[in-house]
């Protein structure tokens, strides 16, 4: 259960602030220590120490934003004046730090294919919303896809998000102050629905509403229940379809239609992306986590005017464009094991 926001801004945060500084302190002690229990392993599963200093570094940065938070929030009258542009510009500081430690701790790299626009549709793309529809795959996919909106792309990303997130501090913080949503976990769907459509319904074009549709990461028993669950509501056609990726669960079409429906102005972009879709647990990132971690992508982007209008077309539209996003996985696969 969450605990109040009063307790979160008065105990979690400062928490934060006082564990970085502990651990700042204590950082050779605990780099010698893994050091000491990483020799046993091969050189390639010796990953102790790239934790370690990624881990400092990530509550480093955390601890910068909330004191920022906090100076924002005292000359902003006390939060009245919310500084939207402020705290959007402080989440891409956050972010490119965040992206270039793992550019040198883990040797990540991101090969983003993306489709050479025409001069109509590159001045086409600065008058309107668009609206993202990516895979959900792999640790940090939700931060790179964001990172990327805000530093190449100059878009300001609204997302919908689990609600126990808030426990981050930060997260907590931030995006609450900016036009977002947290649901919990068990959230009714027509409530999940209701959220994503009134940060549709206001974007203007200079904003990206992100919808991971999967609603999680894939997993061959999350796809057997998910495709049970559509046999059940007797929709034989997408079970049949989902049975057919090999990659994917099927997507789930409310959220996307729903934003689709309130901001019909907006393009549509969808996003695949590969490379580290075994690692979903922690435990996975510490047995697994190569010496070199590379991520392809690729985006195409749907024009307002071509994006079906009527519901069940629309559907079907967005398990088309699914099936197209599993063979573009598996054509990457096949190409790195050949």
């Amino acid at each position: 259960m969450l605990p109040p926001r009063v307790f979160r801004r008065l105990i979690l945060a400062p928490l934060i602030i006082v564990v970085t500084v502990f651990m700042v302190v204590t950082l050779p002690l605990w780099l010698v220590v893994t050091a000491a229990a990483s020799l046993h392993l091969p050189p390639p599963q010796r990953r102790g120490p790239r934790f370690v200093w990624f881990g400092v570094a990530w509550l480093t940065l955390e601890s910068a934003v909330l004191i920022a938070c906090l100076w924002l929030w005292l000359t902003g009258g006390f939060g009245r004046d919310r500084h939207q542009e402020r705290h959007y510009g402080l989440i891409k500081w956050f972010l490119t730090r965040v992206y270039g430690l793992a550019v040198r701790i883990f040797r990540l790299s991101v090969d983003i294919q993306e489709p050479l626009p025409t001069p109509e549709e590159q001045a086409a793309r600065l008058t309107r919303p668009v609206i993202v529809l990516s895979r959900h795959a792999g640790p940090g996919d939700s931060f790179l896809l964001i990172y990327h909106l805000l530093a190449l792309y100059s878009r300001r990303p609204r997302i919908v998000m689990k609600a126990a997130l808030q426990f981050d501090p930060t997260l907590d913080v931030v995006i609450n102050r900016l036009p977002n949503a947290f649901v919990p976990r068990r959230a009714a769907q027509s409530g999940i629905i209701e959220e994503i459509r009134r940060l549709a319904a206001t974007m203007d074009e200079r904003d990206a509403l992100v919808i991971f549709p999967e609603g999680g990461n894939f997993t061959p028993r999350r796809q057997r229940l998910a495709i049970r669950r559509l046999e059940q509501k007797g929709l034989a056609e997408e079970a049949a379809r989902a049975r057919g990726m090999d990659h994917l669960l099927p997507p789930r079409p409310g959220g996307a239609v729903a934003a689709i429906q309130a901001c019909p102005s907006a393009d549509v972009i969808f996003v695949a992306h590969t490379g580290l879709d075994d690692l979903i647990t922690v435990a996975d990132l510490w047995r697994k986590l190569p010496v070199s971690a590379h991520i392809t992508a690729q985006w195409w982007r749907v024009p307002a005017d071509q994006v079906p209008r009527e519901r069940e077309a629309q559907i079907r539209w967005l398990y088309a464009q699914w099936e197209l996003i599993d063979a573009w996985i598996s054509a990457q696969r096949m190409a790195r094991t050949s």
